[in-house]
This record gives C-alpha cells, sequence and structure tokens, in this order.
C-alpha cells in the first residue's frame, strides 16, 4: 500500500460519509411510499402503518403514502419493494411470512440479499380460539378430540405463511395429531367462519377479542410465552402443557438492499420515536399489538436470522406445504 496516498483516500471516505449524512438530512424531499405485504383492512399491519404514517408525515413534511399490496403470503408487496430504487422512498412492512416463506416457496427475490432490516415495529399474540360447539375448555381437550376423529377437525389461518398457520402446524407437531389447514385471505375473514362454525378453531389475532367477549367464540391460549396484559385470563399454550410454545406475530420495516445507511438509521431513529408516542401507542396496545422497536438495525436483522432458521426448521419437520 502508498502511505502516501493514505491521506488523500482517507479525505475521500469522509466526503463520501459528508455526502451520504448530508443525503439523509435532505431526505425526504418528495411522498414516501409504505407499502403493506400482509394482512387485511383494519389488520395489525394496516392499523401499524395508519397510526404511525401521519405522524411521520408531520415529523418529515412529506407526504407518507400508505400503500396496501397484500397477497401470495406477502410475497407480493415484498417483491415490489425488493425491486424499488434504493433510495428510501419505498419501505416495506413485513410480518413473520418474510421469515417462514423461504422454506414454503420459490421466491422472486432473496429475503436477506434483497433488503436492508430497519426496525421491529411491534409484536401480537396470537389466540387459540374454537367454535363453542367444539366442546373443548384446553388445548389439550382439542388435541384429545382431534386424536379421536383424525382429519375430522380443521384450523383456519390469514394465509399461507403466516404466524396463525404456523402456529397451528407448531401445535399440530407438539400434539401429535392431523387437522386439516384452512388458509384465508386475511384474518378477518378467519373469524367470520370461525363464528359460523366452517373451521373449528384458529390461531387468530386480536381481531376475534370482541367475539371472545361476547361468548360467540372460546379463547383457549395465546401463544407468547407469557400472558397478555390485555387478556391476563387466559392463560398461554406454555402453561396449558406444550412447553416453550411460542408463535407470536410481529411486523418489521425493511428497505430495498443497497439503501445509504443513514437513511437507514434516520428511519429507525424515527419509527422508534412515533411508535412511543402515546397517541400511536396506546390505540395499538388497545388492539393488543405492542411497540417492540429493536435496539438497532443489526439487532433486527439477528431476529430475522433466528426467525428463519426456527420456522425453516419446523416447516422441513411437518411438511408444511403452500398449497
Amino acid at each position: 500500500m502508498n502511505h502516501k496516498a493514505l491521506p488523500a483516500a482517507i479525505v475521500i471516505a469522509c466526503s463520501f460519509l459528508s455526502i451520504s449524512t448530508h443525503a439523509a438530512d435532505a431526505w425526504p424531499t418528495r411522498p414516501v411510499r409504505l407499502v403493506l405485504s400482509f394482512g387485511a383492512p383494519g389488520g395489525s399491519p394496516d392499523q401499524i402503518a395508519r397510526y404511525s404514517a401521519p405522524k411521520l408525515t408531520e415529523l418529515w413534511g412529506r407526504q407518507v403514502v400508505v400503500d396496501p399490496r397484500t397477497g401470495a403470503g406477502g410475497v407480493l408487496g415484498t417483491d415490489i419493494a425488493a425491486k424499488a430504487p434504493p433510495d428510501g422512498y419505498t419501505m416495506v412492512i413485513v410480518s413473520p411470512a418474510h421469515t417462514i416463506n423461504p422454506a414454503l416457496r420459490k421466491l422472486p427475490y432473496d429475503p436477506v440479499k434483497d433488503f436492508e432490516p430497519v426496525t421491529k415495529l411491534a409484536e401480537v399474540p396470537n389466540i387459540l380460539s374454537i367454535h363453542p360447539q367444539v366442546g373443548a375448555k384446553s388445548p389439550q381437550e382439542v388435541a384429545a378430540l382431534a386424536k379421536a376423529k383424525p382429519g375430522a377437525y380443521s384450523f383456519g389461518s390469514a394465509g399461507i405463511g403466516s404466524s396463525q398457520h404456523l402456529a397451528g402446524e407448531l401445535f399440530r407437531k407438539m400434539a401429535g395429531i392431523n387437522i386439516l389447514h384452512v388458509p384465508y385471505k386475511g384474518g378477518g375473514a378467519v373469524v367470520l367462519d370461525l363464528i359460523a362454525g366452517r373451521v373449528h378453531m384458529t390461531f387468530g389475532s386480536a381481531t376475534s377479542l370482541p367475539h371472545i367477549r361476547a361468548g360467540r367464540l372460546r379463547a383457549l391460549a395465546v401463544t407468547t410465552l407469557k400472558r397478555s396484559p390485555v387478556m391476563a385470563d387466559i392463560p398461554t399454550m406454555h402453561e396449558s402443557g406444550y412447553p416453550n410454545f411460542e408463535a407470536a406475530a410481529w411486523y418489521g420495516l425493511l428497505v430495498p438492499a443497497r439503501t445509504p445507511q443513514a437513511i437507514i438509521s434516520k428511519l429507525h431513529k424515527d419509527f422508534s420515536a412515533v411508535l412511543q408516542l402515546p397517541e400511536v401507542r396506546e390505540p395499538l396496545q388497545n388492539d393488543t399489538v405492542d411497540p417492540a422497536p429493536s435496539a438497532s438495525p443489526k439487532a433486527f436483522a439477528a431476529f430475522l436470522a433466528t426467525e428463519t432458521a426456527k420456522w425453516g426448521a419446523l416447516v422441513r419437520e411437518t411438511g408444511a406445504k403452500a398449497d
């Protein structure tokens, strides 16, 4: 190495850093698109976006446009973001499907190489709920019924590759039962069919809470390791005889690969701040959506890697298919 050239190299590197920092300070100069890759209108991802977007618009002085592009288990919206310019003007909210899909589907993008992680946004417990006519009062009683009539019982989910789907697969594996998976396009449709008795159970989201409280559905357990403060009377699957059962939903923010790190840092800082605003945090928590921003983009990247390994192993073990 030419040591005489070292000062010049340092100057050039510092110049690039200065340009990058300046670009982040100037960003955004036009509207920003926030793509939703998963969930139906009124669902948790939609709520996160709808509460956060106006506050980000105020903070940045530029419109944040929420763009629902759901379908194909989250692949449609995620692919749009993967192919967008890496300039910070396209972001995508992903769900556990982002870490489940690599084991289930052939993807048009690389879930690691084509994205830069920004932050986890929130966590949501899933709830094992049944139609009251099923006649069970615990997950183990459900398992006993399913063992007595293999293939006779079904569970609905928000779609193939959703956390609800894999929660059902995990239950099927741990309980040693044969139950049919019925995928829907969003959690709301699952709840309606469960109330009507067209499916027997679901590991659903908080959209089922009003029906649980009205007695139209029976809640048996939540899928987090600890009880939910909003549903403290409902035991966990772990407490119900299925040790270390954990299959909560979460939502996180990605941007296209090669987005400048200064912009990624700004996005992490600003989303983290907005999620802690009382006018954003409190209505989300009232619907059991718990804001949970990552400590850093690197921490979120590590979380994604852990989730991908966990669910990939389950898909291989259970033989789950994207049918």
